[in-house]
């Protein structure tokens, strides 16, 4: 009796050892199954993503927030979703903690004016480009720097970019540059230079446009001999799971959206980027 007791023990803690991995293996995979499609960003890019306190311009509420995000990158996101026939879900997260969320499987797919370069190649997929731009430098108006046309013209200038991008070592191009310490976000690099901290910082130019339409007192200089860069730098697309079968279907979505449309869609984000981003 006893053993046969043993036994209807031992058979029972196998059946839920094996329950709890059958759910384990459930969950793992949870976002794929879900009708949803699960976007990363930082919602602080403005104008690519931003964040705002309403709906207002068609933006999507921040999943777990009662904050909502906005900009190019969701309205993308939105057209991308919409094409998948799926949810869009906008996950609010770092910079450094976007590649994570989605090799983990947090997230689906990252929207977030992210540029294809090789070295992110070797992580993660990327999609054919949904945006293509060209590097300026952010300054104060009225500096010595406002009517620079070459690198030359900052040398020891104090110049920053974000952490962990290209835009920080195209610095070293810069002969004699102060290259400051690399800051993790845009809010906080327009706070530097409006201080006096920086000279200017590195970026792209839709995100300069929106930084002089939201601080008078920037400017955005747009060099005649300037930074050396290759085309996958200066574009940005889609990241995905290495082998994501979402990869062909959203290039088909992207395809249809023309480069005029395009256009059309980052200037109404321009426009509409909160003041308060600045």
């Amino acid at each position: 009796m006893r053993r046969r007791l043993v036994l209807l023990v031992a058979l029972s803690i196998i059946g839920a050892m094996l329950l709890t991995a059958c759910k384990g293996a459930s969950s793992s995979s949870a976002v794929e199954d879900q009708n949803v499609f699960r976007v990363g960003l930082e919602a602080g890019y403005p104008p690519f993503n931003w964040t705002q306190t309403d709906d207002s311009n068609g933006a999507v509420q921040i999943d777990g927030s009662s904050e909502y995000a906005g900009g190019y990158d969701v309205e993308i996101a939105k057209k991308i979703a919409e094409g998948l026939g799926k949810e869009l879900v906008v996950v609010k997260l770092e910079w450094d903690g976007l590649l994570p969320a989605l090799e983990s499987g947090k997230i689906d797919a990252i929207i977030a004016g992210m540029s294809p370069t090789a070295e992110r190649a070797k992580a993660i997929d990327f999609t054919d480009n949904y945006y293509k731009s060209d590097l300026v430098i952010v300054v104060r108006k009225g500096s010595k720097y406002e009517n620079a046309t070459s690198l030359k013209d900052f040398t020891g200038a104090k110049i920053t970019a974000q952490l962990n991008t290209f835009h920080y070592e195209v610095i070293d191009q810069i002969e004699g540059v102060v290259k400051e310490t690399a800051m993790d976000n845009f809010p906080a690099m327009r706070v530097a230079l409006e201080s006096g901290m920086i000279d200017g910082y590195v970026s792209e130019r839709p995100e300069a446009i929106s930084a002089i339409a939201a601080n008078g007192n920037f400017a955005m200089v747009e060099l005649t001999d300037g930074f050396e860069t290759s085309d996958d730098d200066t574009a940005v697309a889609v990241g995905l799971k290495k082998g994501s079968p979402l990869r062909d279907k959203i290039n088909e979505i992207l395809s249809q959206i023309s480069e005029e449309e395009r256009q059309s869609i980052m200037d109404e984000a321009i426009k509409n980027q909160p003041a308060a981003d600045n």
